[in-house]
């Protein structure tokens, strides 16, 4: 097991925001030309209640603070937009869960309920209850402009009785990247939701639905609701079976505040991306694509990682989980995850145990900024600037906590990652292994070479052992990206048995963009 994955477990605690849901295509009906609505949508607050559901959504989740919950309900809020029974509501209220019971208004006996397409980033899901003929509900086609008025509708706290709160648009356009959504397009407003209220409509006093509830702040009095401009064409592409901007997570940015952010997985969509990667409840995805994830406490960074991409496009996926002790490495849409190679685990006997475990990392560049790589917070003497060799230009950026020991001695650990693409065409991995190695046999006992792959890069690593007399490790690794347009070059020696944690850390991270 990984040394790194059993300390960040034993400091794991996570500071989360409140989600006010579940505690946890317009139809082609023809218009009446005199309120420009679809034909038969409920146009006053009555109606409003007979078109607003209360979702239960049960199955099996894993909650950041509480662990594992078996056979669990949470309750959230939806609302009718199609006589057929297609509804609305939050991604983070159903994905993931085994079965949905939707209670309508007046019914004794809750329906059951499918969900048809989810978007984890814009947090919106389409579901499709049994039966038909039901009310439903219009989108307000104008501009929730600063001072509508608006009302909440929905079933907070998992009170089956109808709630209704009033207030105003207070905000046409606040931010919406939030720890479990990233939405372009948010009405602040100041209508009470509490947790439960999450998918339920804000609407105007003639019922046309202005946003979708999901997310608030009760100190500040502020609530917060996916603009219909945003929801209306996603819910047309979801209402279809189209997943948009997702993977099939339930999903949510969090931090250790040490050093370990990701987006912890509550509960997996089964079939999904997610599902078809290995990826399970519990585990925090900790880069995307070879990009850190949740730095800023929000699902930001994924989002617009998912927003780049296609559907079907494959992406490298690194994952903590807990529950087995592991890091994982895979691909969405490709190889499946499994353990990570560990050089903590394979040689971390091989020299003096030393300080305590590295607790912190920071991510560090060169001066361009094409190449970055995370390392202990300790290696606070970084150095990016550039160099030329031999008529070959070079990126470089090296870390220690004293580099001009680092570069001297053997006794003080530090990292060098070096990027070409003047050597691209003239050298494979191998012989830009040798030009960086060949300095080291003089000096180090050869322990061999090996094959090196992760998800963006393969190549070759020398290890060298007892550099210098003093037990230290040497490791230099050549690789180069699919497409061969570059070499990188990454060396680091160990000195002591943490350091083998941060060499992990730093093959887990090291990117040339």
């Amino acid at each position: 097991m990984m040394r790194s994955a059993r300390k960040l477990a034993a400091v794991f605690s996570i500071a989360i925001l409140v989600l006010v849901g579940c505690g946890g295509e317009s139809g082609d009906n023809q218009t009446n030309g005199a309120a420009g609505q679809p034909a038969g949508a409920q146009t006053d607050l009555e109606g409003v209640r007979a078109a607003t559901v209360r979702i239960v959504a049960e199955g099996t989740f894993v909650d950041p603070e509480v662990g594992v919950q078996m056979n669990a309900a949470g309750s959230g809020t939806g609302f009718i937009i199609d006589p057929s029974g297609i509804a609305v509501t939050n991604n983070h209220v159903v994905t993931g869960a085994a079965l949905l019971r939707v209670h309508i208004d007046g019914e004794q006996q809750p329906r059951n309920a499918r969900v048809l397409g989810y978007s984890e980033c814009s947090d919106l899901a389409v579901i499709d209850i049994e039966g038909d003929g039901f009310p439903f509900l219009a989108w307000h086609d104008g501009d929730a402009s600063v001072g509508l008025d608006v009302y909440t509708a929905g079933y907070p706290l998992g009170d089956p009785e109808f709630t209704l709160t009033r207030g105003i648009v207070s905000k046409a356009r606040a931010d919406g990247d939030t720890d479990w959504a990233s939405v372009d397009s948010v009405i602040e407003h100041d209508a009470t939701i509490n947790p439960g209220n999450s998918g339920g409509p804000l609407v105007t006093t003639d019922g046309q639905v202005v946003g979708v509830n999901y997310a608030g702040n009760h100190d500040a009095r502020q609530y917060f609701a996916i603009n219909s401009s945003e929801a209306r064409p996603l819910v047309d592409r979801l209402r279809g079976g189209e997943n948009v901007t997702s993977i099939g997570i339930n999903g949510q940015a969090v931090t250790d505040g040490a050093g370990l952010n990701g987006i912890w997985v509550a509960a997996v969509a089964s079939g999904s991306p997610a599902d078809e990667a290995g990826l399970e409840p519990g585990d925090i995805i900790t880069h995307l694509e070879r990009l850190e994830l949740a730095t800023d406490g929000t699902m930001a960074d994924f989002c617009d990682i998912l927003r780049s991409r296609s559907a079907d496009d494959v992406m490298s996926v690194d994952v903590v989980r807990f529950a087995s002790q592991e890091v994982m490495s895979g691909q969405l849409g490709g190889a499946a995850l499994e353990q990570k190679f560990s050089f903590a685990d394979e040689l971390g006997d091989s020299v003096a145990s030393g300080a305590a475990e590295y607790t912190n990392y920071v991510t560090i560049s060169d001066d361009s900024g094409a190449l970055s790589v995370s390392v202990p917070a300790e290696w606070g003497d970084v150095d990016g600037a550039p160099f030329t060799s031999e008529g070959a230009e070079f990126i470089d950026v090296r870390a220690s906590n004293n580099l001009q020991a680092f570069m001297s001695g053997w006794t003080t650990p530090g990292v060098i990652v070096t990027a070409s693409r003047d050597l691209a065409g003239s050298y494979d991995e191998a012989a830009y292994l040798e030009r960086l190695a060949e300095d080291f046999h003089g000096m180090c006992s050869y322990g061999g070479r090996f094959d090196y792959s992760d998800p963006l890069y393969t190549g070759v690593y020398d290890l060298f052992e007892e550099c210098g007399g003093t037990g230290a490790l040497y490791i230099i690794v050549s690789v180069m990206p699919e497409d061969r347009s570059a070499l990188i070059g990454v060396q680091i020696q160990v000195n002591e048995e943490r350091d083998f944690a941060a060499l992990d850390q730093v093959l887990a991270t090291f990117v040339l963009s």
